[in-house]
């Protein structure tokens, strides 16, 4: 660890009262080591609920604390004065156990307890107390601030690793235990968000944005692209013990969207659990490969309202998802729900050239609609549900095994 700045000197007292001070203080440095730990034990909860082996630590600590002490009030300036020389008796996980607030408590009671003792001294030891005190309260400070940051840069590496393999679709052993140590608290279904990213990004908004919405969020930049996998919470439950009501990932993507950069923003579809996050991000990541391909596209866009274009591009999950979605729940439900739909997207979504290819009532191609409007979900006299409808007659069509696809009258 580096050096700190060296505090100022004390009041320089007379060299002989000065030994007599240093000659006392080793005297009394066990007494005070008790008393400080007996302090601690009366003063502060958190203490007395620690195992025995972290007490110990604990004291080694405010021990060294006044062990250091001596030391600096011997010669100040003969060596830099360092954090380590009180930490440094102390494991590393005591520093992750206890947080900064614990250890200034523990300064402030060390301090507490020397000044007690010494209060009767000159004048020069109660100044190099106060000095003391200052310095590794403000060590104390750059310590935690330093593990943070160590913490921090190590977490975002993790979290860019565990984001890539989930778009890779390596889901390993080893991926539950990266997941947790990120401190996910997602559970239940989950959905990728793929935008661009913005030239600054303020990840500590999107958690706050995420938490807000009862979601979790991993963060991952690939690129100029910006990887969120969005998880739903653990659902709270109300006074009536029923489970309180969460927001669809199309509002959570829409509170995340000025997270994002300029461009497209595509939401993969829900999947169950994080183990399948790996499908909505292929979803993702293809819809946002042809989003510009749409003109009016929304801002976020779901991936699946992009299958017609997904599909031209070659993606092999939008073809198959058209095909299973539209052409053979109608084809198995009714061949001729599939040639009404059929001869109504040829004929311009026109209801009367339909029903004079058809040779029935416009009523009744009306009615048709409808009822393919209920197996399949998708409204054909829209113009962009048209669109998806027709890419998945022709693939379906074309995929059709037994020829016996719609044919002309």
């Amino acid at each position: 660890m580096s050096a700190e700045r060296v505090p100022a000197s004390p009041m320089e007292p007379s060299a002989a009262t000065k030994e007599r001070t240093l000659a006392w203080l080793r005297t009394v440095s066990g007494e005070l080591s008790t008393a400080t730990i007996k302090r601690l034990e009366e003063t502060l909860p958190w203490y007395g609920d620690m195992p025995p082996g972290r007490r110990s630590a604990v004291g080694l600590v405010a021990q060294a604390g006044i062990t250091s002490f001596i030391s600096w009030f011997d010669d100040p300036r003969s060596t830099p004065w360092i954090a380590a020389d009180v930490f440094g008796a102390a494991p590393r996980e005591l520093l992750r156990s206890i947080s900064l607030q614990q250890t200034l408590q523990l300064i402030r009671v060390t301090v507490e307890v020397v000044e007690e003792r010494v209060k009767d001294g000159d004048d020069s030891l109660r100044e190099a107390i106060l000095l003391y005190s200052r310095e590794i309260a403000f060590a104390s400070a750059d310590v935690y601030a330093r593990a943070a940051e160590a913490r921090g840069l190590w977490d975002a590496r993790l979290e860019a690793l565990v984001v890539d393999s989930i778009l890779r679709g390596e889901y390993d052993d080893e991926l539950p235990s990266r997941i947790a140590a990120l401190g996910w608290h997602g559970h239940g279904e989950v959905s990728v968000l793929v935008g661009t990213a913005p030239r600054v990004l303020d990840v500590d908004q999107l958690r706050r944005t995420a938490r807000h919405l009862d979601a979790d969020v991993l963060i991952g930049v690939q690129g100029s692209r910006l990887v969120l996998v969005i998880g739903r919470a653990e659902q709270e439950t109300d006074e009536n013990g029923e489970s309180t009501s969460q927001p669809p990932f199309t509002d959570i993507a829409s509170a995340l969207e000025p997270g994002f950069g300029d461009g497209h923003l595509v939401l993969g579809h829900e999947v169950p659990s994080l183990v399948e996050a790996a499908q909505s991000a292929k979803a993702a990541l293809a819809g946002f490969a042809v989003a510009r391909s749409w003109r009016n596209a929304p801002r976020p866009v779901l991936a699946d309202d992009l299958l017609p274009e997904r599909a031209l591009a070659g993606d092999p999950l939008a073809r198959s998802t058209l095909v299973n979605r539209i052409y053979k729940p109608l084809k198995t439900h009714s061949t001729e729900l599939l040639t009404t739909l059929w001869c109504y997207l040829d004929n311009g979504r026109s209801l009367e050239a339909t029903a004079r290819e058809l040779f029935v009532h416009p009523n009744t191609v009306r009615y048709r609609l409808k009822r393919v409007s209920d197996v399949i979900g998708w409204d054909a006299t829209g113009s962009r549900e048209a669109i998806v409808l027709q890419s998945a007659l022709i693939l379906g069509s074309i995929a059709d095994t037994d020829g016996q696809g719609p044919r002309r009258r």
